[in-house]
């Protein structure tokens, strides 16, 4: 389920990402080349997708983020991090909620993109149970998926199902008020993402104790891609900081 190439003994710190619905770890191929060295990229494979396509995609949040958390545990004796976008930032903060009061374990940092904070259930958009032509018409308005792949019909057919249970996991998903997180939250949105608006970006601050941060990038609600060097710049200086804050204990190199 995860994928850590490892740093060659170094002990660094893993950020551990987390795809939008439908993505797969391709949505991070490249990331290590423009983030600091220490930082061990570690994709998360979910179910369905990739070398996991024999297996049936997650409909529910609770039994995703509990399997992932089984999969992450033997990880966590190092120093790591989460970013996610979109379904994958609501996954990191279930995730990051869950670690910490089963294991008494928390990351150090939460990356959250392009989601609205998780009080806001009226945010997600229905789309799971819509037929078939009214639900590819509405993945074309939400400008994530290349043109080539709706005019790939095999691609599509392996695809749709994966999106109906991805889209599943965040519609089903009910947020119960808990203590705030120990670690910061870093949030980063896009400008032109009708999806999600500045004042729901904001109210992540609630969700953490520590250190709070907003930036927003050109770009609709896959900023991620059309805005990447940008997004991967301010994350980079983000990591810096936060290997820095672990008094040496992690090379910035």
């Amino acid at each position: 389920m995860v994928t850590c190439p490892g740093l060659n003994g170094r002990p660094g710190l893993q950020l551990f990402c987390f795809p939008y619905a439908g993505g797969s770890p391709l949505v991070f191929r490249g990331w290590p080349d423009s983030l600091p060295k220490a930082v061990e990229v570690c994709p998360v494979h979910l179910p369905g997708r990739g070398m996991r396509l024999a297996e049936p995609p997650f409909t529910q949040m609770l039994p995703l983020v509990e399997t992932i958390a089984a999969a992450l545990l033997p990880y966590t004796d190092r120093p790591f991090a989460f970013f996610g976008h979109s379904m994958g930032a609501l996954i990191s903060f279930e995730l990051a909620r869950l670690l910490h009061r089963r294991h008494g374990v928390e990351p150090a940092h939460v990356f959250v993109s392009g989601c609205s904070a998780p009080q806001f259930p009226d945010a997600i958009p229905r789309l799971s149970s819509l037929p078939e032509p009214e639900f590819l018409q509405k993945l074309r308005c939400l400008n994530g998926t290349h043109k080539e792949v709706f005019e790939n019909s095999e691609l599509m057919q392996l695809l749709v199902p994966v999106l109906r249970a991805d889209f599943s996991v965040c519609e089903s998903y009910v947020y119960t008020d808990a203590s705030p997180l120990n670690c910061p939250i870093s949030v980063f949105g896009g400008l032109q993402d009708a999806e999600t608006s500045r004042d729901q970006l904001e109210a992540w601050r609630c969700h953490t104790s520590a250190h709070f941060s907003l930036q927003m990038f050109p770009g609709d609600h896959f900023f991620l891609h059309t805005s990447r060097p940008l997004l991967l710049r301010a994350l980079s200086l983000q990591l810096h900081q936060l290997i820095n804050s672990n008094g040496g204990a992690v090379s910035p190199e």
